[in-house]
């Protein structure tokens, strides 16, 4: 007979806490590396797969920090309240003079703690003090391992303290990591410790169990009774082998006396019927149901607080009824079985004292079960009950402020943890909390603007987030009882995002309007000023801009000399962009290394405009010094935005000087990052279609038309030039003179009204061959002319170049063949100087074709090889079959010598390869194909991957298309 399993009277029969199995090699490897020196351990899964099972059952000491799965950032909060529980005092430790850098973190220490040091210098040494200070905290308390729960959702400054201490050499504290990686954010840190893992460290992913291992799990909560097959294999199929669904539907099917013993082993009752609750949220809310009221109290207050409590802080949260949540909170449980059924039932756990959730998953279950009206009760009282907290722990407030709807209280907390997280140099949290408090319904349209001018930009990301920004900054604006002051402050906000998102005219339309009604020698008008000093706008001319900027000198001789590092860095930019060398000069004050987090944003900025400055003007050897200054800026201080920024002007700065291994995937990989503003992705947009039309791939011209489309829709005329010389050059090609002057009419008009000559390096020369081929010599020697007025006395090597161009092509329609050779040598030659050795190459093939025109084949013969050899070298495919069918039509054959070496770029039978890849081909079946060995294909695979600079198959078949070797 077969004797179901049923729950006795009253509170059911309690199962047995299940057995740790299927992690034996897990287990023994994590010992292994922590039973000797300071190791790092890595535990990754997905949730409820096991891994703060593994820490529990491997840490037999160590310090353990939780981290909550808080909306607002947490700034260090995991690391602080570990050691805040670990060391209750400070007193006794003996700690260093170092240890006054943690006073913001640990008020409640004060009359324990040093003095407070002197501030340092930057944001980094900031942080370098505080993680110094904790460190020594962690040394003070013995503490061999720390472990990090959940460092998914931990704050960046948490991650920041973990790389800290992984690069001590040598380690001095042991580091146990969990995580979900599937939770982990592209942009976090936690990526940058888990690719850098030393050879003596440990990463483990934990997967699912196995059906024999779901079975044996079971078996370990029922007495470690044989548990049937059948059971097993359908308990896996509906739970996927992840153990906390195993363990919490079996729980459910117990509870249920759903569970039946046959002949010796545990099945389920109704095996042809799937009655597993289909998610883990259904079987935990059916258990929580079945107890008491009072343990459903205690887990309720649990799952609201979110974070680990201790038994006092729950207490006062279930004191008070639901309908005075501002009653005064006693210590104590309304209902004292209630915490220990809830422990009992096995949802909650208890670690040193501190009180939460087995599993997250869980703890939402029940969260999100809790009635709407309830659950915002419940956190007023939890912001009641933490409001008494030394110190106050403003982000756990905030998060329970707005959930309770208390949006006062929310504002003032959040704030307060913003203000904390830019303190302790966290710019990302600030960032965060900060955009949150803009964008909600009832942001006070008085606070917008200050709160806009906190918003650290260099760490702020995410079009969506602009947009955001922009519709609450509109909506302040039609408050009807704002100051002119006020509004005229606002705006000058919303211009100012507007140009941080690349919509350059309306961001200047809002300065403008707001400039009239900003006190003249403010720091506010003296930035509006500066800005309308760059040269936006399709039809401004330099001059104008030229007078916004003197006139913002002016406005800056009254503002706070430390404000004016900004003034400068934006004045250096314009004058800059406009093909001033003045900038150059002004340059030079910008300090080399920033004083504080402030002036790092600034000289970041700085760096990355000098950048691209130098792409623009030619000055290639400086750009390439600015970029990585602010690459290392960037990096050490987290800016996301310039580190983006610069990544583009690089790519932009390769592709001018032919590295241009690779260079397709990392432009469609930048042209697809959802994190940059439209304008700066249309810069690698801009790369990879050059690269295409270099290949040959007719497609190039489509995406030439869309980047100028784009370019005028933002307002973006700085840009304009060099993709309308590109498709001016593809129709010259094809013979479509038409459309040739057709596309560089409006950016060479632009050029010319705003006197802008800097942009026209690229474009002069195309428009120019353009004239001459529609027949219009003179026009185009006018154009050279007012070209070279500009050039005439700048060290601009790069529109000095394409002067040289633009006399070459009026020397080719004008002069004798050998002087029109003579001519585009030197062309080739002050292009070779940048370097732009494609430029030179495309050059040195015109002055090919004018010594053939001379009849001096023999002089043009080594040159053609060397062009041929050059462009062959750089995948230059349309202009090599170019200079290839002029020497068949002249009758020259050029030889080489030996097998030919195709260098880096594909071999014929490469490219069959590839070419077979992309179609999703396996290696087996292109051997069958090509009547090759799959050993031989496997290796030209290998070495395509290799000259493309990718490591796998997929990426090697997006490259090829990207580059324009596959259609």
């Amino acid at each position: 007979m077969a004797g179901a399993a049923t729950p006795g009277a009253g509170a059911p029969r309690l199962m047995a806490v299940p057995a740790f199995v299927g992690r034996e090699s897990e287990l023994a490897a994590c010992r292994r590396a922590l039973a000797g020196e300071p190791a790092i351990v890595l535990v990754e899964g997905e949730a409820g797969v096991g891994k703060s099972r593994l820490l529990r059952e491997v840490l037999d000491r160590g310090l353990v920090a939780f981290c909550p799965p808080f909306r607002e950032p947490y700034t260090l909060g995991p690391i602080v309240d570990a050691v805040r529980q670990a060391a209750g005092s400070v007193a006794g430790l003996g700690l260093s003079a170092l240890a006054g850098a943690l006073r913001p973190l640990f008020p409640e220490w004060a009359d324990e703690l040093p003095p407070a040091p002197e501030p340092p210098e930057d944001a980094r040494a900031a942080r370098h003090l505080l993680f110094r200070a904790l460190d020594e905290v962690l040394d003070r308390l013995r503490v061999s391992v720390l472990a990090v729960e959940d460092a998914h959702w931990a704050d960046e400054a948490t991650l920041e303290f973990l790389l800290f201490l992984a690069a001590r050499h040598p380690l001095r504290t042991g580091l146990v990591v969990t995580y979900r990686p599937d939770d982990v954010p592209q942009t976090s840190l936690l990526l940058r410790l888990s690719s850098r893992l030393p050879a003596t460290g440990l990463r483990l992913t934990l997967e699912p169990l196995d059906v024999a291992h779901t079975g044996a799990l079971v078996s370990s909560m029922l007495d470690d009774e044989p548990v049937s097959p059948a059971f097993a294999m359908l308990l896996h199929r509906h739970t996927d082998g992840v153990p906390l669904a195993v363990e919490e539907s079996v729980r459910l099917l117990y509870e249920r006396a759903d569970l039946t013993r046959r002949d010796g082993e545990w099945a389920r009752r109704r095996l042809a019927r799937i009655d597993v609750p289909p998610t883990v949220r259904d079987a935990v809310l059916e258990r929580v149901a079945r107890l008491s009221p009072a343990a459903r109290s205690v887990l309720r207050a649990a799952a609201v607080l979110s974070a680990p409590a201790d038994e006092a802080t729950l207490g006062a949260l279930l004191a008070a009824p639901a309908r005075h949540p501002d009653a005064p909170a006693r210590d104590g449980f309304t209902a004292p079985g209630g915490l220990a059924e809830a422990l009992a039932c096995g949802l909650l756990r208890e670690d040193d004292g501190s009180l939460s959730f087995r599993h997250v998953l869980a703890s939402r279950a029940v969260y999100e079960a809790i009635p709407p009206p309830d659950r915002r009760a419940m956190h007023l009282r939890a912001a009641h009950v933490l409001a008494a907290r030394t110190p106050l722990p403003v982000s756990q407030l905030a998060r329970h402020s707005r959930e309770a709807g208390d949006v006062a209280n929310w504002r003032r907390y959040a704030e307060r943890a913003a203000d904390l997280a830019l303190a302790t140099a966290d710019e990302a949290g600030a960032a965060s909390l900060l955009y949150d408090l803009l964008t909600h319904p009832e942001s006070p349209p008085a606070d917008a603007a200050r709160l806009v001018a906190k918003i650290p930009f260099p760490s702020f990301t995410g079009d969506d987030r602009f947009h955001g920004l922009v519709r609450s900054l509109r909506s302040a604006l039609e408050w009807d009882a704002m100051p002119p002051a006020d509004a005229a402050e606002t705006r000058h906000q919303l211009g100012r995002v507007l140009v941080i998102m690349e919509q350059y005219e309306a961001g200047r339309a809002e300065m403008k309007k707001a400039v009239a009604h900003l006190p003249p020698g403010s720091l506010s008008a003296a930035l509006i000023m500066t800005y309308l000093g760059w040269p936006r706008g399709p039809s401004t001319p330099v001059s104008t801009h030229l007078r916004w900027l003197r006139r913002a000198a002016a406005a800056a001789e009254s503002v706070p000399a430390s404000d004016r590092l900004n003034l400068l860095v934006e004045r250096v930019s314009a004058l800059l962009l406009m093909g001033e060398e003045e900038g150059w000069a002004e340059a030079s004050r910008i300090p080399g290394e920033p004083a504080d987090a402030e002036e790092s944003r600034h000289i970041g900025k700085g760096l990355l405009n000098l950048g691209d400055a130098g792409v623009r003007w030619g000055r290639h050897s400086d750009a390439a010094r600015y970029l990585a200054q602010a690459a290392r800026l960037a990096e050490r201080h987290r800016f996301r935005r310039i580190r983006e920024l610069v990544r583009v002007t690089r790519l932009h700065l390769d592709w001018f000087e032919g590295r241009w291994r690779g260079l397709a995937g990392r432009a469609a990989a930048l042209a697809e990052h959802d994190e940059m503003q439209p304008v700066t992705r249309l810069e690698a947009v801009l790369v990879a279609a050059l690269l295409r039309a270099a290949a040959g791939d007719a497609k190039a011209e489509e995406r030439f038309e869309h980047v100028l489309s784009d370019c005028r829709r933002h307002g973006a005329v700085e840009l304009l030039a060099e993709p309308a010389a590109a498709l001016c050059r593809l129709l010259l090609a094809r013979g479509e003179t038409g459309e040739a002057l057709r596309v560089t009419d409006e950016p060479m008009r632009q050029v010319a009204d705003k006197g802008t000559w800097l942009w026209a390096a690229d474009l002069a020369p195309a428009r120019a061959a353009a004239l001459v081929a529609a027949g219009r010599p003179d026009e185009a020697a006018d154009l050279v002319a007012a070209f070279a007025g500009w050039v005439r006395g700048r060290d601009a090597p790069a529109p000095r170049a394409g002067l040289a161009l633009c006399r070459a092509i009026l020397a080719e329609t004008r002069a004798e063949p050998r002087q029109a050779a003579a001519a585009y040598g030197r062309a080739a030659d002050a292009w070779q100087r940048l370097p732009r050795p494609y430029d030179a190459l495309l050059a040195q093939e015109r002055q090919v074709a004018c010594l053939l025109a001379a009849g001096e084949a023999e002089t043009a013969l080594p040159l053609a090889r060397q062009v041929l050899q050059g462009l062959t070298g750089l995948n230059a495919r349309a202009a090599a079959e170019r200079l290839a069918g002029l020497l068949r039509v002249h009758q020259v054959e050029v030889r080489g010598r030996g097998r030919r070496g195709y260098g880096d770029q594909l071999s014929p039978r490469e490219l069959e390869v590839v070419r077979l890849l992309a179609t999703g081909k396996t290696n087996r079946e292109i051997a069958a194909v090509l009547s090759r060995s799959p050993r031989t294909v496997a290796a030209q695979v290998n070495s395509a991957m290799r000259k493309l600079g990718v490591n796998s198959r997929t990426a090697l078949a997006v490259g090829a298309v990207e580059s324009g070797l596959v259609s």
